[in-house]
This record gives structure tokens, sequence and C-alpha cells, in this order.
């Protein structure tokens, strides 16, 4: 896919004058918010076709960004702006040494070939040690996503240091929990206000319900 960047015009932009007070006014303004995912009916489904989750929790993640401008803003050559997508960045975790790396699979909005790339980004790169980027850096669109499957959490605080021009969201996710058949995971999002105030959370997240709960509208014939 393309990556394609859009320019925001700061005379017409609704939000010019609130991200100028987090970016002028103030100093800059990094929070997270941690919450609590129901995954059952996509865990079942999962189950069922015999899927991995992870790659699928890097799909739903980027697709349900890709509906909001907020997630997608960055500052680039100079000028503040959004592209039409991200690109998953994610730790892999070598369970010999206890060591991680990061690599990233190109996002595609249809799930099948996005979990096609991310198996072969697994294969041909999941067990290089010796460097922190085996398949080299990440495109300009990337965002981090990652997860911590041995522990469930109530609250994560990601401390970003020189975060002034950051703009990418980075998510965390952990252990799942099954109590009387239901099944969640904690989600934590961290953001930066000058780009995501909490209102644009809340419709991330009602997507990201949504489309966890309705995965026969994009789980296809994954082989």
């Amino acid at each position: 896919m393309n990556i394609n960047f859009n320019n925001i015009d700061m005379k017409t932009w609704s939000r010019a004058e609130t991200y100028k007070y987090f970016t002028e006014t103030v100093s800059t303004v990094i929070y997270s918010i941690n919450v609590t995912i129901d995954i059952t009916i996509l865990r079942n489904a999962l189950k069922i076709k015999g899927l991995k989750f992870f790659p699928t929790y890097l799909y739903l993640i980027t697709k349900v960004m890709g509906k909001h401008h907020e997630f997608l803003m960055a500052i680039h050559d100079n000028t503040l702006g959004y592209f039409d997508y991200r690109t998953p960045f994610y730790p892999v975790f070598h369970e010999d040494d206890k060591t991680i790396t990061f690599i990233w699979t190109e996002y595609n909005n249809d799930f099948d070939i996005f979990y096609k790339n991310y198996t072969s980004d697994i294969k041909q790169y999941g067990k290089v040690h010796g460097t922190m980027l085996p398949k080299g850096a990440p495109p300009a669109n990337n965002y981090i996503i990652s997860c911590v499957p041995w522990f469930s959490f109530n609250s994560i605080s990601m401390q970003l240091q020189n975060a002034r021009n950051y703009y990418a969201p980075i998510f965390e996710s952990g252990k799942f929990t099954e109590i009387n058949g239901i099944i969640t995971m904690p989600l934590s999002i961290t953001v930066n206000h000058a780009a995501i105030d909490g209102y644009h959370i809340k419709l991330f997240l009602d997507d990201l319900q949504w489309e966890v709960n309705h995965p026969e509208k994009w789980i296809k014939n994954v082989k």
C-alpha cells in the first residue's frame, strides 16, 4: 500500500486552538488510558478457525485507527498532517535467551492478506538475534504495539522522553482473564494530548469493540 500524508490546514481545522495549547502554552502532555476489552466472541472465533490472536490484535488496532485521523497524526517534513494508515511495529520475544527484537508488518485492510504477511515476516525475521531491527527500520507511519502475555494489569503508564512531536499512539495488552465464560483483555493506550483527546479514545474503543464482536465481517479463509 502507498503511504499518503495529508496536510492539515490550521486555518480550518476545528482542533487548531487545542493543538496550539498543548504544543505552545503548556509542556507536552502524554497520558495513558487503561481499559478492559471483552474478547469472548473473537477468541472463540479464532479458535474455531485455528488462527493466532497476536496478528489479529495487530490487524484490528491498525484497522480501527484508520477510521480516526487523530490516531494517524504526525509531523512529516516539518508539516502537521495525518497518514492514510499506520504500520504496526512490534516486539518479538525469543524464548531461548529471553530477549526481544522489533519487526514490522505492512498493513493491509484485507485480514487474510495481512495475516499471511505477518506469518511471512515472523518466518523470515522472527528468529534473528543480534540486532534490534532484523527487517530494518520501520516506515514513517509506524506505531508501537505490544503485549505482555505473562500477567494481567490494572494500569500501565508509559514515560516518553522527548515526545514533543511524537503523535503515534502506543498500545499494550496483557494476559487474558476468563470468568464465567467471559474472556477479557487489559489494554493500555498512550497518546499525546496535542493529537488525541479522551473523546477520540472513546470513539476508537467503540469501533474496536464492534470489530471484536463481529469477526465474521472480516475473517474470510485464511490458510
